[in-house]
């Protein structure tokens, strides 16, 4: 009795503090169990659950700072989710999810911002009188990284369009709908594939080395020669 009375005080709590937002579940369509990733995941729908924001003074940790690979931002938030609302909300329509999953996402309608789960913790009150009432999800900004968004939700999908640098996105498709190869096994794509490329990277230098770089100047890095060609050209 003590354990239901405290899991509906944590469930109301969260009713009458927290938010609605949208959790995503993440389809891994390819996973690699030795890399532990999935290069052609999607999120394909949605749910809708009450959530606690425990990050009520802005965004934490690491923030935005210069790394050796340039300007990364890393705000992070904390938001809290009853076990029994997750239950009730994703767990019978998927009997897969038992817990919210690293790698899903958090869609803060208020903001119309995306937060990856980083970290689940499923101990934040070590199992007050024997149970637990709650999670507690580590979440960072979603970084897209080329993932198939079929959701519904408008402002979601929208990021495929306008971020997405996949040739499949831009590939010239066949009668069939599969996207159309060369004869080296090359996809064909749009103008706008190029375009894409150099928008989100000013830096990529594809069509230079293309149009302007002959074979010469390139130096073969083979498994067979891996040091590169002599100067003299005898290996």
């Amino acid at each position: 009795m003590e354990q239901e009375l405290l899991e509906d005080l944590v469930v109301e709590s969260i009713k009458i503090y927290g938010q609605d937002m949208y959790y995503l579940p993440r389809r891994r369509n390819n996973f690699d169990g030795v890399y532990y990733e999935d290069d052609i995941s999607s999120f394909d729908t949605f749910y809708t659950i009450e959530v606690y924001i425990k990050s009520t003074e802005g965004f934490g940790r690491q923030g935005s700072f210069f790394s050796k690979f340039g300007l990364e931002i890393r705000d992070q938030a904390i938001f809290s989710i009853a076990r029994r609302t997750f239950e009730i909300e994703v767990t019978r329509e998927e009997a897969e999810l038992l817990r919210p999953r690293e790698g899903d996402l958090i869609y803060f309608p208020l903001n119309k911002k995306c937060f990856e789960i980083k970290y689940v913790d499923n101990k934040p009150f070590f199992y007050q009188l024997g149970e637990l009432q709650m999670y507690d999800l580590t979440c960072e900004l979603y970084e897209y990284s080329n993932e198939t968004l079929e959701t519904g939700i408008e402002d979601i999908d929208k990021l495929q369009k306008n971020f997405s640098t996949s040739a499949f996105d831009f590939g010239l498709l066949s009668a069939n709908g599969k996207v159309l190869k060369t004869n080296n096994g090359d996809y064909l794509v749009t103008q706008k594939f190029q375009d894409t490329i150099e928008q989100f990277d000013p830096l990529a230098d594809n069509k230079r080395i293309t149009d302007e770089i002959v074979d010469d100047e390139i130096i073969d890095w083979t498994e067979t020669n891996p040091f590169g060609n002599s100067p003299d050209g005898k290996y």
